[in-house]
């Protein structure tokens, strides 16, 4: 099966002002997303993730690499006349991605407007959009402040789905929401994958969401991609020791799940102005080698499509067992309330191509 889409060695810097020194923001990102597929993209803040996103969307100029959607590069914006309204984004901060002095109606449709979509048509897919996300019609009237934030990110979602995208960018859609609504937004964000085949590249530091509404997940650190690969298999035995340090890191609640390590990283992150230039984590990792410090480690590829960048990635397998907290976690969940998701299943087509 073809991708859908295909990020390959891109790059993203930013200048300073008053300064020559650029913030290499993006090293080298290469990825792919399959029809129908989600893919969690994972790292602590700063380490690149939105940006990766908004240079796909091309709300960002990409410094180089490539960028293709079905096949068509579409790194420069020039290009992307063929995929307007076919890639969307869901933002983070539902109540400031909406205007307050705009009735949410207008809001959702206002895509429709700038593809230049008729009248009878844009009331058509309005209705079928707010449908689709479990909002009413008399809603349509009410404006953002009237609404809870549960309400105003299915808005969100509303607004990025009545053009039939088949890429959704989802940038934490969950942050900003309670408990009850997260999991609320995140049952309807399978349910419309489920329905539509809709692809998502899911933004988020949330590890937990992000291990259960993914078929595969993408580790960054500092602007690059460490290790990616099958969300299951990436989250029940890391092979990277920035991913061993970020999962670990993660706080469960219930005190008998521990996510128990022999890997723990210490000392500051590198700037992103002054990068080294062998590999970005050497400075903080336990099983360094002069090499890491000489040379930046190539990717492999370890079968399955799980992919690290590391010399000694099997000696962190070695170190640590492979036990899946957030699995086990899950299912006690589960148990005890019965809201969680199930989780996600790719179709046998993209199962195979997996394969």
């Amino acid at each position: 099966m073809t991708a859908l889409l295909e990020v390959s060695g891109l790059y993203k810097s930013f200048t300073i002002s008053g300064s020559r020194a650029l913030v290499q923001a993006v090293n080298g990102v290469s990825f792919a997303i399959q029809p129908g597929e989600t893919l969690g993209l994972v790292g602590e803040s700063g380490s690149g993730k939105t940006t990766v996103g908004r240079c796909i969307l091309g709300l960002l100029d990409a410094t180089d690499g490539s960028i293709r959607f079905r096949g068509q590069d579409i790194t420069l914006g020039g290009r992307r006349s063929k995929s307007r309204g076919k890639m969307q984004l869901v933002f983070q901060e539902p109540a400031e991605s909406l205007d307050p002095r705009q009735r949410i109606g207008r809001s959702i449709e206002e895509p429709l407007v700038a593809l230049k979509f008729a009248s009878n048509e844009r009331q058509d897919r309005l209705l079928e959009s707010i449908g689709l996300v479990g909002l009413s019609e008399d809603m349509l009237n009410l404006y953002p402040a009237e609404l809870s934030a549960g309400q105003q990110q299915r808005v969100g979602i509303a607004r990025a789905m009545i053009t039939r995208p088949e890429l959704v960018v989802l940038d934490e859609p969950t942050s900003a929401l309670d408990p009850t609504a997260r999991a609320e937004i995140i049952e309807l964000l399978q349910r419309i994958q489920g329905e539509l085949g809709t692809s998502y590249l899911f933004i988020s530091h949330d590890l937990s969401t992000v291990r259960f509404v993914s078929h595969r997940v993408a580790v960054m650190y500092l602007g690059m991609i460490v290790e990616q690969g099958d969300a299951a298999k990436v989250f029940a035995q890391p092979v990277h020791p920035y991913s061993v340090g970020l999962l670990s890191a993660v706080l469960l609640p219930n005190p008998k799940l521990k996510y128990e390590t022999a890997i723990n990283l210490q000392g500051e992150i590198p700037s992103p102005i002054n990068l080294p230039k062998g590999c970005f984590l050497a400075s903080r990792c336990p099983l360094v080698l002069q090499r890491c410090r000489d040379e930046m480690p190539p990717p492999e590829n370890l079968g399955g499509g799980h992919i690290v960048h590391c010399f000694r990635h099997q000696e962190v397998a070695a170190l640590d067992p492979t036990t899946d907290t957030f699995t086990r976690f899950q299912e006690e969940a589960k148990r005890i309330l019965g809201v969680f998701p199930v989780e996600p299943q790719l179709d046998s087509a993209a199962a195979q191509s997996e394969n």
